[in-house]
Order: C-alpha cells, then sequence, then structure tokens
C-alpha cells in the first residue's frame, strides 16, 4: 500500500530561529510547564509549530494546543510526542528515527537519564555534515539552553528524531 501521509514543508531555519528567541524566555501564548514535569517537549513543540508544521486536531491523539486545558499529550509530554511523530498518525508531523550522523538542525533529540522512559526534548540548533556527539549544539527549556554542546549531558539513551 503506498505512503498516503501528506508531506508538510518544514523551515528549519524558522524553526531554530524560534528555537533561538525563545530558549531563555517564555513566549506568553503558551504555558509554562516548569513546575509540572518540566517545559523541554512544549519548547520542542513550538519550535515544530514556528518552523511550519501545522496542528493536528485528532481528539487525544493528534498533536495541537489551544491553551493548557485544551492540548493533546503529545504537544508536551516526552513519550506522547515520541509516539506521535514516530507513529502513523495520519497527518503531520511526523519524525523517523536516524542515527546521530544524520541529525539536522531543526531536528529533535530526546534524552534517557533513567528509568524506562524518556525524560527530555532538545532542539537541534546546529549540527555539522557529518554530525557527531561533539559538533551537535542544542536549545531546551527547564533547564535553559541554547548553543549548548550535545557532549555535555549525561544521558543513559538517547534517541535522534530526523523531522521529516
Amino acid at each position: 500500500m503506498p505512503n498516503t501521509k501528506i508531506a508538510n514543508s518544514y523551515d528549519r531555519d524558522k524553526a531554530v530561529q524560534y528555537a533561538h528567541t525563545w530558549a531563555y524566555g517564555r513566549n506568553p501564548q503558551y504555558y509554562n510547564f516548569d513546575n509540572i514535569g518540566g517545559d523541554c517537549t512544549n519548547f520542542a513543540s513550538q519550535v515544530l509549530y514556528g518552523g511550519g508544521k501545522p496542528m493536528n486536531y485528532k481528539p487525544t491523539f493528534g498533536w495541537y494546543y489551544n491553551n493548557v486545558n485544551s492540548r493533546t499529550p503529545s504537544w508536551s509530554g516526552v513519550e506522547f510526542l515520541y509516539n506521535f511523530l514516530i507513529g502513523d498518525n495520519g497527518g503531520a508531523p511526523y519524525a523517523k528515527m536516524v542515527d546521530y550522523k544524520d541529525i539536522l538542525y531543526g531536528d529533535l533529540i530526546q534524552l534517557q537519564f533513567s528509568g524506562k522512559s524518556f525524560q527530555h526534548t532538545l532542539i537541534v540548533v546546529k549540527a555539522d555534515n557529518p554530525s557527531d556527539i561533539n559538533n551537535v549544539l542544542v536549545a531546551t527549556h527547564t533547564n535553559d539552553s541554547d548553543y549548548r554542546p550535545l557532549s555535555t549531558y549525561s544521558w543513559r539513551n538517547i534517541r535522534f528524531l530526523h523531522i521529516l
């Protein structure tokens, strides 16, 4: 059966510009999740949206944010965003897991520090070609960072999500 996913343009430059603009601040259009689990995936979703990815209003299993009480779990939850991006969600945005050497600016990285689930989402703001753990720079919320070397993190497991 042919792939029925519709390609939606993703402007990596706009996405990364959004990340730089809000890395050390909070866009007042969105709730700040810092005190209730962290704001990293909320920020990553904002970056995807800022890069031109349309919200997916499929109830429960889509990817959208209207306000703190009208949003999907995938907008602000690390594992939920991963499952949405990798799954056959019936629309954009979507991603595929890649090796670190195939990561591009505007892509996402998720880190697992302990336990069974991943706990942190990072936005790639710079990646040389070929990418290497030592030349990838990221932006993130919760512990706000911009242009932070990926190599400064300690993780148990890591996954690289290439936005399609």
